[in-house]
């Protein structure tokens, strides 16, 4: 199984970015992907998750007002669109997958056997 995550970059606080993550291999038509993100010295956190299903969850009310994970199940694409960025939202951005899954497990990081490499994205104030 293959993930690759994209879309990061650079972005003033209050912009906006969409990040993709590409599934492929054994399980790319039964998995479930859910976004972490690591701050510099910092533990990696869980963002958001969504299942095959369409069930998502995210970590905090906060990014559940400001991002959405969506699937295209047909292209095995994972997205994350980040509106309002902030400068604490700074980190690498992993998308990971694993077995289908209930959307209340999805926050779940050993659930997830399968990591991509992570994109960077950088919020300046």
């Amino acid at each position: 199984v293959q993930l690759q995550a994209s879309g990061g970059g650079l972005v003033q606080a209050g912009g906006s970015l969409r990040l993709s993550c590409a599934v492929s291999g054994r399980i790319a038509n039964r998995y479930a992907v859910a976004w972490f993100r690591q701050a510099p010295g910092m533990e990696r956190n869980f963002v958001a998750g969504i299942n095959r299903s369409g069930g998502r969850i995210y970590a905090t009310d906060s990014m559940k007002g400001r991002f959405t994970i969506s699937g295209d199940n047909a292209r095995n694409m994972v997205y994350l669109e980040m509106n309002s960025l902030r400068p604490d939202d700074t980190a690498v951005y992993y998308c990971a997958a694993g077995a289908s899954m209930i959307a209340s497990n999805l926050a779940s990081r050993p659930a997830y056997a399968y990591w991509g490499l992570g994109t960077l994205v950088t919020v300046s104030s």
